[in-house]
């Protein structure tokens, strides 16, 4: 499923993890470079805390990166009653709306005060990659797939709903197949998305979630569980999607937080999602993103991918394309490459 013709770098962005495939012409992919690191916003997140132990103000310069564990330690570094300030795009990383990063208790400026510690805020760590991978011989990939989970703009509403609704609207003008949500260039609605591709231009940008599940096709015994229809699940560290597929068309899917879930949940939505009968308001009433349903599909076959999948879903097909199940955002990005930037003459 997977044949480029030229280098590619893939980085799927996770919230504890970014995984990192080197793919070249020629070389299996078994043989090629990968590597699972901590991901950025663990990266900023501890420098935050060694500035929090030295009694230092936190300067956040850079881009809208995604939070999570950079946020929860600003938030603990202001608790601490310590000064943050961030750089008006750095800001939009803690919310879009900058009023409300304001009654945080950040300062919004341009320039740091000089006993500030820095913490740059970015999805894309070129510079620590290049360093990482010239350090072993390996010539920097002349073309980059980042895939990022992006809420879209949402500054005065839930960007749990906002997100959801774009997947929706996604899926009804793509007929509900499974590539409809990938768009190339992304949506200009899409701020992390956007702010990946200002620091990578000409980067094919992408989501975590349905790019997990496109990899996880790679996977022959998924592919075959496809045709007659299978029900197909990321478990990742922050956000768990899920799909009724048959082919290519989905049927139905939802997303929820990893975190909220334990297996008998998730087997109830599944069944839910599987008969029709599953509600985003449900979903989003438990703390989740939302659902949405075209219609039933009775698959018996289920299979999950993810870092959590052993958690989650221990009696499901455990998918490992190409026999690493934590690259399946990665092999789902170069098989996105493929379809959009070397479609087949």
């Amino acid at each position: 499923m997977i044949d480029l013709k030229t280098t590619l770098l893939a980085i799927d962005v996770g919230r504890g993890t970014q995984d990192i495939l080197v793919y070249e012409p020629g070389r299996s992919i078994e043989n090629s470079i990968k590597l699972v690191l901590p991901s950025p916003t663990v990266v900023a997140a501890a420098k935050i805390r060694e500035a929090t132990r030295a009694g230092r103000p936190v300067f956040l310069d850079g881009y809208l990166m995604g939070g999570g564990a950079n946020t929860g330690a600003i938030r603990k570094h202001l608790a601490a009653g310590l000064p943050v300030y961030a750089t008006t795009e750095a800001a939009l990383t803690l919310h879009d709306d900058p009023e409300r990063v304001r009654a945080l208790g950040v300062e919004i400026r341009a320039t740091p005060p000089g006993d500030a510690a820095v913490v740059r805020t970015t999805d894309y760590m070129e510079p620590e990659l290049r360093q990482a991978l010239s350090l072993f011989g390996v010539d920097y990939p002349q073309n980059v797939a980042i895939a990022v989970q992006d809420h879209g703009y949402s500054p005065h509403r839930s960007n749990r709903i906002h997100r959801f609704e774009l997947m929706r609207e996604r899926l009804d003008a793509g007929d509900w197949d499974l590539l409809s949500l990938a768009s190339d260039p992304p949506l200009a609605d899409m701020t992390r998305m956007q702010a990946v591709l200002s620091q990578a231009p000409g980067a094919f940008v992408t989501d975590t979630g349905p790019a997990a599940l496109i990899g996880a096709l790679c996977d022959p015994q998924v592919r075959r569980m496809a045709k007659t229809g299978v029900t197909l699940v990321n478990a990742g560290n922050g956000h768990t999607l899920c799909f009724t597929l048959k082919g290519q068309e989905i049927h139905g899917l939802f997303e929820h937080h990893t975190g909220a879930l334990d297996p008998a949940k998730l087997q109830h939505y599944i069944r839910q999602l599987a008969d029709g009968t599953l509600t985003s308001e449900e979903v989003f009433d438990d703390g989740g993103h939302g659902a949405a349903v075209r219609k039933p599909l009775a698959a018996g076959a289920v299979a999950v991918t993810g870092p959590n999948r052993l958690r989650l879903l221990p009696e499901a097909y455990q998918a490992a394309p190409f026999g690493d199940m934590m690259l399946s955002g990665c092999f789902g990005l170069a098989y996105l490459w493929k379809r959009f930037r070397e479609p087949t003459l």
